[in-house]
């Protein structure tokens, strides 16, 4: 398998699918409700993940396709080549901000991380890694993360959290709050993923996420020496959803033992 070629594959499949974003917004959008009325998607959402699968099922016959939008594949395990997809990750903000949305892609091979993508689409921000090649911000190498205090951190965790909820103890989750310097939500796991890994903020914290929103990203953290699990400290499974966290080093262990209370 030629891991250099499918990465320039799926960068041209990024960024041209980038361009059909951009463009959209001169045409009108649908807009329709999950079973959360929250939980919105467009045709654009679909549009995009029809493109990726209708070029990769064409040139890539054998690869797996697991996607938000339900046009991919089914599969009950990792075996093989599998591509992890979220078409335009922070579909609200797509709608209500016209930005901070992504394109998030993972590629993985028997399981392993092999390449990651991010596509902030708005700002033509690409990052992307390679498992053991370092992670880029566009041509630039993205340096290693260095150890920072919880005093000195920023964390991006939804303002949900920390009122009362069914998920966690919200009562830890006020003492992290009050304790690291401050808090940030983007609305795009792929961004806050994409933000850890470059430094912009320190650690970001979910209770529940798909596989398509981290998988991408979770390649382009390693790289940088971040650590990702679950909130049980576990490697996600990516086989459903699941909680999810990402810290630089020296952070995640003193989060997980002294705020997380799942509930």
């Amino acid at each position: 398998m030629n891991l250099n070629a499918i990465d320039r594959y799926a960068k041209s499949l990024i960024k041209e699918a980038g361009h059909k974003i951009r463009v959209s917004f001169f045409s009108t959008i649908d807009i329709d409700s999950k079973a959360d009325a929250n939980d919105l998607v467009t045709n654009i959402d679909r549009e995009v993940e029809s493109f990726f699968i209708e070029r990769v099922r064409q040139d890539f016959p054998e690869h797996k396709m697991v996607s938000e939008e339900g046009f991919g594949d089914e599969i009950s395990s990792l075996d093989g080549v599998v591509w992890f997809l979220d078409p335009i990750d922070g579909t609200m903000n797509f709608i209500h901000q016209r930005r901070n949305f992504a394109i998030s892609l993972g590629i993985y091979v028997d399981g392993v991380g092999m390449l990651g993508y991010i596509y902030d689409v708005m700002r033509d921000e690409l990052y992307h890694a390679a498992k053991g090649e370092g992670a880029y911000f566009n041509d630039e190498r993205l340096p290693q993360l260095e150890i920072t205090p919880l005093e000195e951190a920023i964390i991006g965790i939804n303002a949900s959290w920390v009122a009362p909820n069914h998920r966690v103890e919200n009562e830890k989750i006020i003492e992290l709050v009050r304790r690291c310097r401050g808090t940030r939500s983007y609305g795009s796991a792929a961004i806050e993923l994409a933000y850890v890994s470059s430094g912009k903020i320190d650690a970001y914290i979910s209770m529940r996420l798909a596989p398509w929103d981290i998988a991408g990203g979770i390649v382009i953290a390693q790289e940088v020496g971040a650590v990702a699990t679950n909130l049980k400290g576990e490697t996600p499974h990516l086989l459903g959803s699941d909680t999810f966290i990402v810290t630089r080093p020296g952070l995640h262990e003193e989060i997980l033992s002294n705020y997380i209370r799942l509930k």
